[in-house]
């Protein structure tokens, strides 16, 4: 990205961090995602932009005219280059209710061969350390712009000697342990990359049962050719499901609603951050433990209260409306008495609620219904796809487990070789379908 700098300070969840805790272990290259309930996972499909310094809610505005629809924000680390005093809560919440989508970057440690000048680098002996102290620092910076849990945020791992062999299995434990902090504490890992050195290695490892999988990689190519496939250090099927971005354009200036920026140019199809977007009710009304009124009363609203809604899901009509609201407290509450502005479907930016887990076994099918007797679809899920669960019920039994996932896309896998926290029952906070 070329956005990094020297010494910095580290930011105070490192700071207070005492040195010797430990990164709890976990089964590679699959580990288990844990999602709060008040979290979701957003996916962004489309052209992006980063620029080194957070544009004013003024300049994001004026490139409302333009065709990219989500901006890199680089929330903190070490190594972060640029000084962010547009990048607050009251800016998150103006851009994301603008449509843009958030994409994290964490800007830490760099390879020890790493090719950039007077930047702090990660130590062989101290990596594992290192990529889970870094992880919570992340999310402790996602935090503090109001980003959800379910948000992936993205490592910025810039270009170092790919033929140092010590270098890379030290990148590759930092890594492993920045993914599975993050997944334990209920966010997605992603990965930013060189297509010649961070991206094979990466790739190298897929599979490897000594190292975390990233949830998503983002590779730097500037080609000039925005396409998330045919990339020729990364087989198509690794990252294949909602999993890439890829830098195709380096440092270049932009014009759009009158206001010019320096920028990359990206496209993703992959999880970006969550936020909440505050709406206000109609009338009194119940939140509920799910998305119908047949679960138990959580709390009463009272008229014009706000609101926080996370994602939108369906559930019983309500009036003129199918969609319920997923609150920022894990509960529910529909959509028709909230001054949304669809009453009959989705209301954008809100995201469709979703929970993405990684899948087990490579070509697992997908299936019409929630068993296997139902006919399959043509395209099985590589492994280490992201499952992109919206909802959970009852059918025939996997292994040692009878639930099946309905994807976003409207098809059903078994549940028993997707890494949810549970091989036997439900996954909370996914709710039933």
């Amino acid at each position: 990205m070329g956005r990094v700098k020297g010494f910095a300070v580290l930011g105070a969840a490192v700071a207070t961090v005492l040195f010797g805790l430990a990164v709890p272990a976990s089964a590679e290259p699959t580990t288990p995602l844990t999602y709060p309930a008040g979290g979701t996972a957003t996916r962004f499909t489309g052209l992006a932009f980063d620029t080194c310094t957070a544009p004013t809610v003024a300049q994001m505005t004026a490139w409302r005219a333009s065709p990219y629809k989500a901006i890199g924000i680089y929330v903190g680390g070490v190594n972060r280059s640029c000084a962010q005093p547009q990048l607050t809560p009251s800016w998150v919440s103006s851009v994301t209710r603008m449509g843009f989508r958030l994409i994290p970057i964490y800007v830490g440690y760099q390879a020890p061969c790493t090719f950039r000048t007077n930047a702090v680098k990660m130590t062989a002996p101290s990596a594992t350390f290192q990529g889970g102290l870094l992880a919570r620092d992340a999310i402790a910076a996602a935090r503090a712009l109001n980003l959800l849990g379910g948000s992936a945020i993205y490592y910025d791992l810039e270009h170092y000697d790919a033929a140092d062999a010590t270098c890379k299995l030290t990148v590759l434990r930092f890594l492993s342990a920045w993914t599975k902090e993050l997944h334990r504490l209920g966010f997605l890992s992603g990965v930013y990359a060189h297509q010649n050195s961070g991206a094979p290695h990466l790739a190298s490892a897929y599979n490897s049962s000594s190292y975390a999988r990233p949830d998503a990689l983002w590779i730097a190519r500037w080609d000039g050719n925005s396409s998330l496939t045919g990339w020729p250090t990364v087989p198509n099927s690794f990252w294949a499901v909602g999993q890439r971005g890829k830098q195709y354009v380096g440092d270049h200036n932009e014009t759009h609603g009158g206001v010019t920026l320096n920028i990359d140019s990206d496209r993703f199809d992959a999880p970006v951050a969550s936020v909440w977007y505050t709406y206000t009710v109609r009338t009194t009304i119940h939140s509920y433990a799910g998305p119908s009124t047949a679960y138990p009363v959580r709390s009463t609203i009272a008229a014009n209260s706000g609101v926080r809604i996370v994602c939108q899901t369906f559930g019983p009509k309500i009036g003129t409306t199918s969609v319920w609201n997923k609150l920022i407290d894990g509960t529910y509450v529909t959509d028709y008495y909230v001054r949304t502005p669809n009453k009959t479907g989705y209301s954008a930016p809100i995201p469709g609620c979703s929970n993405p887990f990684q899948t087990t076994i490579n070509n697992l099918t997908r299936r019409h219904g929630p068993g296997t007797s139902y006919a399959a679809y043509p395209s099985p899920l590589p492994i280490g796809s992201l499952a992109w669960v919206t909802c959970q019920r009852a059918g025939s039994k996997v292994g040692t487990t009878s639930v099946w996932d309905r994807l976003s896309d409207g098809s059903w896998v078994t549940d028993y070789y997707v890494a949810t926290t549970s091989k036997t029952t439900y996954t909370a906070p996914i709710r039933r379908c």
